[in-house]
């Protein structure tokens, strides 16, 4: 029997309250409860979807506070993925990484040679670095008071640290840890040295970058310069080899570019040379200080720079990709030359005024008619009339393929220290006119 034939069974037909009561159960009581479940197996989802979202946000602040405070206590298993209170965002922190308790400093001359600094080595007990010697510096290096250089093994393979000193306050620790970020964020490219890593939750703060075996490129001119006898044939610059080595750097080049950043310091010192020959460009500490100023001027940071900044730059106006144009220019001379400085028989304070009556670099004796109508074309009074990056590549492809590769390039003139210094206008004052 139904259950409509039982509710009319046991109640009259005007019992309203009877009926209600008989159909309860299948009329309100059965939907709430199905209601009831719909509700809880959303709010279920709901907590599934969203808690260990919040779990990790509390955890991650929870650490980076941990990391604050106690440091130099031992980390917690998963802490590789903690990138440190102070840590700029998108950098590669190494943090189990140290250096031993004392490096033994190369004792530096006051007067840069071309002489090879003996090196005392210091053996890690324990951690990933090994073999750490403080880096000699060169003539394309500064003492810097801020950080220290140090070169190393890590994973079977050379590497430089780039070491903040203890003593270094806030504002420079803000400013080391910008910079690895400004690197860092850049990418990666071939031609451009390759960031391992950083150092940023415990002390001492470093940037881990990888070596190049033959350092900087002037220092490599030079012993080429030097090497007259031929025997080393890793110094034997050959016009192609000119060309190979300018086509990397005006990759590494373009990509800056590409990227919005202006080099600003582009010349021999700032590349450095791979065992392979292979060379990457360097030197970006000028760009980072442009890049967090308000304003990008063209104003000249190292005067003895200033013999390879284009003329809007040396007048103050502002830098442009342009000026990097005029650099390269500049860095091709000192290639053909082996190491000679641009410009060396004026000073710096006559190079404005001598650029402005429409003169321009001399031809060297080893340089040929096309890769000197490459350093006119790119070193053009006006900024219009220079090369872009994108026909400078094309350009410098097509010279390559064409260009002689057997002809060693010689230069009978030693190099002279005290000439070079002079020549290159180390330690003039500042002195220009206005264009």
């Amino acid at each position: 029997m139904s259950s409509n034939s039982t509710a009319d069974n046991l109640c009259a037909p005007d019992d309203t309250l009877c009926i209600v009561r008989e159909y309860m159960q299948a009329v309100i009581i059965v939907p709430t409860l199905l209601l009831l479940g719909t509700l809880l197996s959303f709010l279920t989802l709901c907590l599934l979807r969203y808690c260990p979202q919040q779990k990790r946000t509390k955890i991650t602040a929870l650490q980076r506070y941990h990391s604050s405070s106690h440091r130099h206590k031992q980390r917690q298993s998963h802490s590789h993925h903690l990138q440190g209170i102070d840590a700029p965002p998108g950098i590669n922190p190494l943090e189990h990484e140290e250096l031993p308790m004392s490096v033994q400093e190369v004792q530096q001359s006051v007067r840069p040679t071309l002489a090879a600094v003996p090196q005392m080595s210091t053996e890690r007990q324990h951690g990933a670095f090994s073999q750490v010697t403080a880096l000699p510096l060169s003539f394309s290096m500064k003492p810097n008071d801020t950080y220290s250089l140090y070169r190393a093994r890590k994973d079977n393979r050379g590497v430089i640290l780039r070491m903040l000193k203890e003593t270094a306050n806030s504002h420079e620790k803000q400013h080391f840890l910008g910079f690895a970020s400004f690197v860092s964020g850049l990418g990666t490219h071939p031609f451009l040295p390759e960031l391992l890593g950083v150092v940023s939750v415990q002390t001492p703060l470093m940037m881990v970058v990888e070596e190049l075996q033959h350092r900087d490129l002037l220092g490599f001119l030079w012993r080429c310069r030097e090497n007259n006898s031929g025997l080393e044939s890793s110094c034997d610059m050959t016009e192609k080899r000119i060309f190979t080595m300018a086509g990397q750097v005006a990759s590494a080049l373009e990509y800056l570019h590409s990227q919005r950043c202006i080099h600003g310091n582009v010349g021999a010192r700032s590349v450095l040379v791979g065992g392979d020959l292979t060379v990457k460009l360097w030197g970006l500490d000028s760009a980072y200080r442009r890049r967090t100023q308000a304003v990008s001027t063209g104003e000249v940071e190292d005067m003895e720079m200033r013999k390879w900044q284009a003329p809007e730059v040396l007048s103050g106006r502002t830098v442009s990709q342009s000026s990097d144009i005029w650099s390269f220019g500049i860095l091709l001379y000192e290639m053909v030359s082996l190491g000679d400085p641009p410009f060396a028989q004026f000073k710096t304070t006559e190079l404005l005024q001598y650029l402005q009556r429409g003169k321009h670099l001399k031809r060297p004796a080893t340089c040929s008619t096309s890769l000197y109508s490459i350093i006119r074309n790119c070193c053009h009074w006006r900024l219009e009339q220079r090369l872009s990056m994108s026909e400078l590549i094309r350009t410098l492809q097509t010279e390559e393929q064409s260009a002689n590769g057997r002809n060693v390039l010689r230069v009978t003139e030693t190099l002279d220290i005290e000439k070079y210094l002079r020549e290159a206008g180390y330690g003039e004052v500042y002195d220009y006119a206005v264009l």
